[in-house]
């Protein structure tokens, strides 16, 4: 593992550097978390001078507008854009660090020359219909129904925590068209949904920080081509284990060194007022600083098993990873509120002197744990693919898997 910049990784390091002092100053506010066509709009021009300049997917086949990079350089405009502010990848998420990796790995060569572009130059925006109202954490309890009719699939279902399907264009979608009755991780194929496509009904859901960027997503008949599957019939379950591990092993990187940052602002709200003095504060300071640190240098081995492995997928060190950066991420908004007391809560930080808005933060924390893998499916996956530990058994006797 390489934890020192090459001369090669330190010159673009510079010239992304320069780029990025040039350009921040020019763009526009971001708009109101409520005006979803602004926040369309504001990222996806963001995306397109990140194309424009080449360093949109950077780590992406040259081929299909990428780069061609290495992921260690990939890391490195991963952390320069968070540390110089730059906009994150907004509703475009999906797409560029989900779906689109997913297509490259597993997708035909029509599917890949179709999307990947796209997304690229932020014209494509994706969401994902995986999580189900009825499964709860375990995905693979999925019941949204896809029978082949013809050159196409007929789906019905509903999934829940569909990210920013209001003004996606497109969506990986997780079916069975197996048995209902087989066994669960089996039957599950993946495909690729255009949002315009009718019986598709869309009910926004409120989070607890008022924002509405999920979705409940109600499919009724809807028809999707056969084209339109990725991989297999039946295959679908392997292939989000690949979109899991991205999601898991490089999805996170901006929020390390965004939570490195916070964590050296709570340091110096705590000198300015008398929490300094309590000596667990500053225990907890120091230990989650250590924390971040050697999580940053996870990163960074996960990176370089990226680099040498097959499609650039990362392994399940990505799961290490998330549990542990989950977990101390709320650590860290649990040590601002006591730090900065009852203002931790405001949605308005009028003294900036914490980036952001503290309580939506804290707020937004709380999901951490649950997002893209439970940290209960975390401990699974560690136990039973690093440890080598039995599977855990489920009712009856019959182990089961690790789950999402």
């Amino acid at each position: 593992m390489q934890l020192r910049d090459t001369p090669a990784q330190q010159r673009f390091r510079e010239e992304l550097r320069a780029w990025l002092r040039d350009v921040l100053p020019t763009l526009d506010p971001r708009p109101s978390q409520d005006d979803w066509p602004a926040r369309r709009a504001h990222d996806a021009h963001w995306q397109a001078l990140l194309h424009q300049a080449g360093y949109a997917g950077l780590n992406w086949p040259a081929e299909y507008g990428g780069r061609g990079a290495t992921p260690t350089e990939h890391l490195i405009f991963l952390e320069e854009s968070e540390l110089a502010g730059a906009p994150y990848v907004g509703v475009n998420f999906v797409g560029l660090l989900h779906a689109g990796p997913t297509l490259i790995a597993e997708a035909s060569a029509e599917q890949r020359e179709r999307h990947i572009p796209g997304i690229l130059r932020g014209e494509e925006i994706w969401c994902q219909g995986f999580s189900e109202p009825d499964a709860g954490s375990d995905l693979a309890a999925l019941r949204t129904r896809a029978v082949r009719d013809g050159d196409h699939y007929v789906v019905t279902g509903r999934k829940i925590w569909t990210s920013h399907a209001e003004v996606a264009d497109f969506c990986e979608l997780l079916v069975r068209t197996g048995p209902a009755d087989g066994p669960k991780h089996q039957g599950i194929t993946w495909l690729i949904m255009a949002m315009d496509t009718p019986g598709i009904t869309l009910r926004p859901l409120m989070t607890a920080g008022g924002s509405t960027e999920f979705s409940e997503m109600i499919l009724e008949d809807v028809r999707i081509p056969i084209s339109d599957r990725v991989g297999a019939e039946g295959d679908g379950w392997r292939i989000a284990m690949v979109t899991f591990a991205f999601e898991r092993g490089t999805g996170f990187v901006s929020e390390v060194v965004w939570a490195r940052r916070r964590l050296v602002e709570i340091a110096a709200l705590a000198r300015e007022n008398s929490t300094w003095e309590d000596s667990g504060i500053r225990r907890r300071i120091a230990r989650l600083a250590a924390e971040f640190d050697a999580l940053w240098a996870l990163v960074k081995r996960n990176v370089s098993e990226a680099e040498h492995s097959p499609g650039g997928i990362p392994g399940a060190g990505s799961s290490v990873f998330k549990l542990r950066f989950s977990e101390a991420r709320q650590h860290l908004d649990d040590l601002h509120a006591e730090v900065r007391g009852p203002e931790s809560l405001a949605f308005d930080d009028e003294h900036r002197a914490y980036d952001g808005e503290p309580g939506y933060e804290r707020l937004r924390s709380l999901a951490y744990t649950i997002a893209a893998g439970t940290s209960q499916v975390q401990r699974n996956i560690i136990g039973e693919r690093l440890l080598g530990l039995p599977k855990e058994p489920a009712a009856g006797g019959i182990a089961k898997g690790g789950g999402r």
